[in-house]
């Protein structure tokens, strides 16, 4: 059987992965390993975020060690503590959907694998449906599939469906390089190094202005996150992570008041005037929070070709603000920065 298509699943498409184990990691996944600093556009308040470890994290495999569970569902609640903990253990991530059998079985056997190594590895299981933006951010086109993530750099593993054999092989090669990387602990170790009372990975603290912008973020008032971003940015303008936050939360804002309904409308208001302003700035904001990257900054950079005056330099304002949003490194902004210079000169 092959893998499944997640545009055919109705999952906004992505790009593929490319192949290289080394890669670094996407931009949209770093913005997810930052979730406590600049929180990623993602989330939304979509969902309640449940800890790692806890119930409502969905269901773990018991560990084989008689230790830490070494299965967990994903979610943006726990992902950050997973990546922290990769630093220590291999983290493997599978990628399924409940509407793909082959997915759900690639699922179960890994569990069975991942607990029978004794707490070398950690599996977290990743419902594409349910997180879209993880697939988004592993740019993964179809599942199932498997990465890991080693010192918070993605390893493409497989895709589509494998026996425990291979799978066994697999994970085999993967604790050779992550020992090559100095990975080479186990879960009962990590879990002795850095949890808490609870069972919990210890986050590292947040300087006071971005918890502060953190909290208000969990609360809903964007208004007070950004306040809290501009005022760590006042104290030291050098501090990417609240620009990057400012900019993430200030995009928060725009769409929270948006319906669906309202959404399609400003869609087909852009396509008919494609010199309105509000339109494309609107729109370009929907697919940038969509995942729809370059659909995005490409709209931008072709309003700002096209037109001249305050307009102009109002998308081009904005226009940088979704380069911090998505990543000033991502490979996606760099061909738009370059697109914005031709347009520009």
């Amino acid at each position: 059987m092959t893998a499944v298509p997640l545009a055919a699943a109705g999952v906004a498409r992505v790009e593929s992965m490319s192949s290289p184990a080394s890669r670094p990691v996407p931009p949209a996944a770093a913005n997810l390993l930052n979730l406590r600093g600049a929180v990623d556009l993602s989330s939304l308040k979509q969902r309640p975020a449940a800890p790692a470890g806890s119930a409502a994290a969905g269901s773990q495999q018991p560990p084989a060690n008689g230790g830490q569970p070494v299965s967990v569902s994903v979610n943006e609640g726990n992902f950050q503590q997973l990546v922290e903990l990769s630093a220590q253990v291999p983290v493997v991530i599978a990628l399924w959907a409940p509407y793909s059998p082959e997915s759900t079985s690639m699922r179960d056997t890994l569990e069975q694998v991942v607990a029978s190594y004794a707490g070398k590895l950690v599996l977290g299981t990743a419902d594409v449906e349910a997180f879209p933006q993880l697939a988004q951010a592993f740019q993964v086109q179809a599942v199932p599939t498997a990465v890991a993530v080693i010192k918070g750099q993605p390893v493409p593993l497989f895709e589509g469906g494998a026996e425990e054999t291979q799978i066994r092989g697999i994970l085999d090669e993967l604790l050779k390089v992550a020992a090559a990387n100095g990975v080479t602990g186990s879960l009962d170790a990590a879990a002795a190094a850095g949890e808490g009372a609870d069972g919990e990975p210890e986050p590292a603290p947040l300087p006071p202005l971005h918890q502060a912008a953190f909290d208000a973020i969990e609360a809903g008032d964007y208004d007070a996150a950004a306040a809290a971003y501009r005022q760590a940015l006042n104290e030291m303008p050098a501090d990417h992570e609240a620009k990057a936050g400012l900019a993430q939360v200030e995009l928060m804002a725009r769409l929270q008041p948006l319906a669906a309904e309202e959404s399609d409308a400003l869609r087909r208001r852009a396509a008919d005037e494609p010199d309105s302003l509000d339109a494309q700035l609107g729109v370009a904001d929907l697919d940038i929070a969509g995942g729809h990257i370059e659909d995005g900054l490409h709209r931008l950079v072709a309003f700002i070709g096209r037109n001249f005056g305050p307009e102009r330099e109002t998308a081009r304002v904005r226009l940088l603000e979704l380069f911090d949003v998505v990543g000033v490194s991502d490979e996606r902004v760099a061909k738009a920065r370059q697109a914005l210079a031709r347009v520009l000169f």
